[in-house]
């Protein structure tokens, strides 16, 4: 088991409504929300762009003058914080991310490895949502990987499923991406549950030496499953875009007391939780 683990902070995400949730949407609400990360522990911070305005902040954006005023106002607050940007997107046109990772030029970025049926359920038996298709064929994975290829970013996987985590694999064999490094998404609705047992199955599966996090979706049923991640060696990732509830159940105030919670539980599991710069020698950054 490696001693040192990584804390991944996922800021805000995708559609959460700010008007409901404490979830930060401006520059300045995402640097002080990565500073309060970054004093708790996380050293890398995943970014989702939002669009700007009253009323608005509940949509994506794909600017990329935002990109670069979100990216320099995070490093401003967090002097070496590494930044990973998101880059999903429902359709085949990703003209977006890419003007984003080119503008804001972070060093990891996610490049989600599959498609995946993204479906929840109510009470009373409705959808949440309409039922969508989140693809992504390998023509759109690979035309995301060469961007990052050619600014420099390291691509991490996003796996919702076994099968996905299985492609990555395939996509090194074939010369996409060398050294993989792979992010278990667990706890969408229609993908993988968060349950630990998983886990040691899905360790079988993992790229031959691929450096490894998992991210964990849901409530506070979640942090058994984060220990356990812990336990094996995993990298850490927690912040708002994944919960709004810390271990025992009460919500959290924002992403500082998320990240605070994972590193104490690491420490915990006897790692200790790994500078900006133990992250970049891990991840192969730089």
């Amino acid at each position: 088991m490696g001693d040192t683990a990584i804390l991944t902070c996922a800021l805000t995400g995708v559609l959460t409504d700010p008007r409901e949730h404490p979830v930060p949407v401006t520059p300045e609400e995402l640097a002080a929300e990565a500073r309060r990360a970054w004093e708790a522990g996380a050293v890398c911070m995943h970014v989702h762009f939002r669009q700007q305005g009253a009323g608005r902040g509940h949509l994506p954006s794909w600017d990329p003058a935002l990109a670069v005023e979100v990216a320099e106002a995070i490093r401003a607050a967090c002097p070496g914080v590494i930044l990973n940007f998101t880059t999903g997107v429902m359709g085949a046109d990703q003209s977006g991310p890419i003007a984003c990772l080119r503008a804001g030029r972070p060093e990891v970025a996610a490049c989600n490895a599959g498609s995946l049926n993204y479906l929840k359920t109510r009470s009373g038996g409705r959808w949440a949502w309409p039922p969508m298709l989140f693809a992504n064929p390998v023509d759109k994975i690979a035309e995301v990987l060469a961007v990052m290829d050619e600014v420099g970013i390291r691509p991490e996987f996003e796996c919702f499923d076994t099968g996905i985590l299985r492609s990555v694999g395939m996509f090194a064999e074939v010369g996409m991406v060398a050294r993989p490094q792979v992010n278990l998404v667990m706890g969408v609705a229609s993908g993988m549950p968060a349950d630990a047992d998983l886990l040691a199955v899905l360790q079988r599966y993992l790229p031959e030496g691929a450096v490894w996090q998992a991210t964990l979706i849901g409530r506070d049923e979640i942090w058994p499953v984060h220990r356990a991640v812990a336990a094996l060696g995993g990298h850490l990732r927690t912040g708002l875009e994944d919960t709004f509830y810390l271990p025992g159940g009460a919500r959290a105030r924002g992403n500082g007391d998320l990240v605070a919670a994972l590193a104490e539980l690491a420490r915990a599991e006897g790692r200790d939780v790994a500078s900006a710069a133990e992250a970049r020698a891990i991840w192969g950054l730089g």
